[in-house]
């Protein structure tokens, strides 16, 4: 089993930045992917950016240009990196890990961006 545990949410205005932060423990070696979602308020869950085991990257035309997402493995932690946040990006942050076989969720922040 993956436990991912996020942190780094909070209050920030409008233009700000906030880096969220997952640790990741368990059978690591088994993660394949690792993600970041957002539900915000009354609506459902959406992908705001990916990477793979490889690096690559992929992220939510929302916000493209402002997040950015990295993996430090020799730490198992996983972030991400949010600048110029707007009050629509006010959501849960969760943390996914997936594997050859299960994925695990984290248990979500609580990011808020005031106007």
């Amino acid at each position: 089993q993956v436990q991912l545990v996020e942190s780094g949410g909070g209050l920030v205005q409008a233009g700000g930045s906030l880096r969220l932060s997952c640790a990741a423990s368990g059978n690591i070696f088994s993660i394949t992917r690792m993600g970041w979602y957002r539900q915000p308020p009354g609506k459902q869950r959406e992908l705001v950016a990916g990477i793979n085991k490889g690096g690559f990257r992929n992220y939510a035309d929302s916000v493209k240009g402002r997040f950015t997402i990295s993996r430090d493995n020799a730490k198992n932690m996983v972030y991400l990196q949010m600048d110029s946040l707007k009050p629509e990006d006010t959501a849960v942050y969760y943390c996914k890990a997936d594997t050859e076989l299960i994925e695990a969720w984290g248990q979500g922040t609580l990011v808020t961006v005031a106007s």
